[in-house]
């Protein structure tokens, strides 16, 4: 069983990092691979969860111990994946965020998570409710949320900017910085998109701004 990875960040996609951890190269997927803390040439240390299926082995990693537990969590909840519960941390930007939203059985913001219908944001309240307390620590975990909703007052060319605006924002970039990837991937943007495709469009944008 494989508990944590340290090493250096070689590679990013869209979907996961490579880390080299002494010349050897592990896939590592991840909610956000184009965050700040994680820097191609850095060392990182990422923690494991490491999931078997039949044609597979695959590893996700996480920069807290906290979002490596509470991905744990949602696997536990019938209907979510490794694949779900790993846009769901990417869309809701901190673990306090969607375990306090559990918690409050606020299913208005469970449902606006890449993947989660009414049916499963009420699985993972009756699931998940008493079990997030250690996770759920911050006084207002929604803050980011609701000072960001009103940030894009002109779409950038889809309705889901704002909520991805506003994760940015949750995830430690500043609103210039958002602005910034907002414009730089305005005409990638058809309308309709998905809250996760129009976040992985803004992270890899940072990620190219932040090489200038």
């Amino acid at each position: 069983m494989i508990d944590f990875l340290r090493g250096i960040i070689v590679h990013r996609e869209t979907e996961y990092v490579v880390v080299d951890v002494r010349g050897v190269g592990y896939r590592v997927f991840c909610p956000n691979p184009y965050a700040a803390q994680l820097k191609e040439g850095e060392e990182t240390t990422l923690f494991i969860h490491y999931h078997v299926r039949e044609d597979a082995h695959l590893l996700f990693g996480f920069i807290s111990r906290e979002e490596q537990s509470l991905f744990r969590l949602l696997l536990e909840v019938s209907g979510i994946g490794p694949k779900v519960a790993i846009g769901v941390l990417a869309g809701g930007g901190r673990p306090e965020v969607i375990a306090t939203a559990i918690q409050q059985e606020n299913l208005s913001f469970l449902t606006k998570l890449p993947g989660i219908g009414r049916k499963t944001a009420q699985r993972m309240v009756l699931d998940l409710k008493d079990k997030l307390g250690a996770i759920s620590a911050d006084k207002d975990p929604f803050a980011a949320f609701t000072a960001g909703a009103g940030l894009a007052a002109e779409p950038q060319g889809t309705g889901a900017w704002s909520e991805a605006k506003a994760a940015l924002i949750a995830l430690g970039y500043t609103e210039a910085e958002a602005d910034r990837a907002g414009q730089a991937i305005k005409s990638k943007l058809q309308g309709g998109e998905a809250v996760d495709a129009v976040m992985k469009l803004a992270l890899q944008a940072l990620y190219q701004q932040s090489l200038k």
